[in-house]
């Protein structure tokens, strides 16, 4: 029996969120520049998106530029940028024939211009799609948004929008970038490194982590399954004891 067989389609994680972490590994054994470990990564994005939308998953978030990464060499930055306003423009094509909306979470205001009108135009362009949502982390960091919020609240506050005592998780959660997005339930990381890497610190309080040594340009749907049914597996008990949850 194939891996996408044995998957209990009454059982998938509603969100699953993805750090694509070693293209520029990949890249290094291949005897390439690091940017063709990122332009190889698009047909892990590809399939990985193509995977979880005909399984039923309803959001997919990856993980595609931190905040930190503007910190790498400017000549790897710029090429990223590139490749993201072609894979956007590219794509956008794909996203429609199969019923996909496009959304994006983070500093997205201070993304190079063209970069940002392109995300834009897709995310518009895309809004009526029903069949599941891929979510774009760009210059995010989870510290930046939990920071934006609290100082968000701190003005309802100041505003006398908001009550002090009233601030409740329900009222944090509504200031962050995934206010209308529910929590993942399953996050995979490639490469082998065992980090979260400051991606969705709030939101996978209670979340599953699947580390796989496999580099992003190589993932494949295969490898999705394997990650989803590895996730069926577990006993999710949200602090409560086996006996509680199989009740």
């Amino acid at each position: 029996m194939d891996l996408k067989a044995q998957i209990d389609l009454t059982r998938l994680p509603r969100h699953i969120a993805v750090i694509m972490d070693g293209n520029g590994r990949w890249a290094k054994q291949h005897g390439k520049m690091r940017i063709f470990g990122h332009q190889n990564g698009v047909k892990a994005v590809r399939e990985t998106t193509e995977a979880a939308a005909e399984l039923g998953v309803e959001y997919l978030t990856l993980y595609a530029f931190s905040t930190e990464n503007w910190g790498r060499p400017a000549s790897e930055v710029n090429a990223l940028m590139t490749l993201l306003v072609t894979t956007i423009r590219k794509e956008l094509k794909t996203l429609t024939k199969n019923n996909i909306r496009l959304q994006a979470i983070g500093d997205i205001k201070n993304l190079p211009e063209k970069c940002y009108k392109e995300l834009l135009e897709a995310i518009e362009l895309t809004k009526d799609n029903t069949r599941m949502t891929l979510v774009l982390a760009l210059n995010y960091s989870a510290r930046w948004e939990i920071m934006q919020a609290v100082n968000n609240i701190a003005q309802a506050a100041k505003d006398n929008n908001i009550q002090p005592g009233n601030i409740t998780e329900t009222t944090f959660e509504a200031h962050l970038s995934t206010a209308d997005i529910p929590d993942p339930e399953l996050l995979i990381r490639t490469s082998g490194e065992t980090r979260i890497s400051n991606f969705l610190l709030w939101q996978i309080a209670y979340c599953e982590l699947y580390f796989t040594p496999i580099f992003w340009p190589e993932f494949r749907k295969d490898n999705l399954y394997e990650a989803i049914l590895n996730f069926q597996q577990r006993e999710r008990r949200f602090g409560k004891i086996s006996e509680q949850v199989s009740e």
